[in-house]
């Protein structure tokens, strides 16, 4: 792979966090660049070696991937901004906006360019992102490149458009959702008798290893197998389980998942 020239127009939480990945990641890097209106916010870019700006079509000339990653109601107003200097041959645009679908981006631009649309998390920071990936107007070349740019940052799975949404609400919402069960599990541990930091680190580690026996299993394991294998004839989990069940915990989950995503679908419309 050929050295990437790169620039990420909006420093926001999930800007800066792709920033941070690429930098510590393998990638053969030859210019990284994040934009935002304010540089003073995100300053501390320049000390791990990436370039920051508030000039997004100077910023954008030459680079090899242009990330959009403004929020929705910004989305427009930078496409257009930037659209003429947008080289349709050479450039491929990554849009990482919720909501905004490729025959929107190619109205906006009046181009038949190259899009993606992908939804990474924040723990792309960590090289540990799950990220959906769509396309349009790609070739195998092109889509082969930014497989291989986000699959450094983490898993990576390609999905039809009309899938980005959910993908929205699973992988990236799902950080705050996990971390929201991981805040409750703490909480309760601290309840028990364990100091907070304590509850914290115990928690932590619970659902690194919960997640690891579905991710690492050699025979693609369900959740359910595992649950399985901890529950016990009138033993303390499952009685533990059932109690969350009567109070509507898998009915929570589910209904602020489907919650978000219909939030999602208003804002096409």
């Amino acid at each position: 792979m050929k050295k990437l020239k790169i620039c990420i127009i909006g420093g926001g939480n999930l800007g800066i966090s792709i920033a941070e990945g690429l930098i510590k990641s393998s990638l053969k890097l030859e210019n990284l660049t994040v934009t935002k209106r304010r540089t003073k916010a995100i300053n501390k870019l320049k000390k791990i070696g990436i370039t920051v700006s508030n000039d997004n079509k100077k910023s954008i000339k030459e680079k090899d991937l242009i990330l959009l990653a403004v929020k929705p109601n910004q989305s427009i107003k930078v496409l257009n901004e930037i659209k003429d200097c947008i080289d349709i041959e050479k450039q491929i645009i990554v849009s990482l906006v919720t909501g905004l679908s490729s025959e929107k981006i190619l109205h906006t631009l009046n181009k038949k360019a190259t899009i993606f649309r992908t939804m990474p998390n924040t723990a792309i920071a960590l090289q540990e992102s799950m990220t959906c990936i769509s396309s349009k107007n790609a070739n195998k070349k092109q889509s082969d490149l930014i497989n291989n740019v986000f699959s450094i940052l983490g898993k990576t799975m390609f999905v039809k458009e009309n899938l980005i949404s959910a993908s929205t609400v699973l992988a990236a919402s799902g950080v705050a959702f996990s971390l929201r069960f991981m805040r409750a599990i703490i909480q309760a541990g601290i309840e028990i008798g364990f100091e907070p930091n304590d509850s914290k680190a115990i928690a932590a580690q619970v659902m690194n290893g919960a997640s690891k026996l579905i991710i690492e299993s050699s025979d693609n394991n369900h959740p359910e197998m595992e649950i399985d294998k901890v529950t016990t004839p009138q033993g303390i989990t499952i009685s533990g389980l059932n109690a969350m069940e009567h109070n509507g915990f898998s009915s929570a989950l589910i209904k602020g998942v489907l919650t978000s995503f219909n939030k999602i679908e208003k804002m096409k419309k």
